[in-house]
């Protein structure tokens, strides 16, 4: 089996005189876009949009996902046991306790 990236049309390799490979149609779509984003919020038509005036289903924050980092944290085993125990997720709960305790301004002290 020849795993040369010269095998797949996709791996081959271009000469340079290939400048852009878009479709036209992707062209005049950026062309689009960059006249769109010149215009004012007045100018924009809405009207074909209809208002939504019911909001009772709508969710806060559906979309927001906050930047995640990783760390390296030592916990008692007791206490790993316990999170692992309610199931697949245990470094998300993890994550939701502490924001429990961020958005309550309270912290228990260091030492206990």
């Amino acid at each position: 089996m020849n795993r040369s990236s010269e095998s797949s049309p996709r791996g081959r390799r271009r000469d340079g005189k290939q400048k852009n490979m878009r479709k036209p149609q992707e062209i005049n779509d950026d062309a689009e876009l960059r006249a769109l984003k010149r215009l004012r919020d007045e100018d924009i038509d809405t009207t074909e949009i209809p208002e939504t005036t019911e909001w009772s289903k709508a969710v806060v924050g559906k979309f927001y996902r906050p930047l995640k980092e990783p760390v390296t944290i030592r916990l008692d085993a007791d206490v790993l046991a316990w999170l692992r125990a309610q199931g697949p997720g245990y470094q998300t709960r993890i994550n939701s306790v502490l924001r429990l305790f961020m958005n309550k301004g309270t912290a228990p002290e260091p030492g206990r």
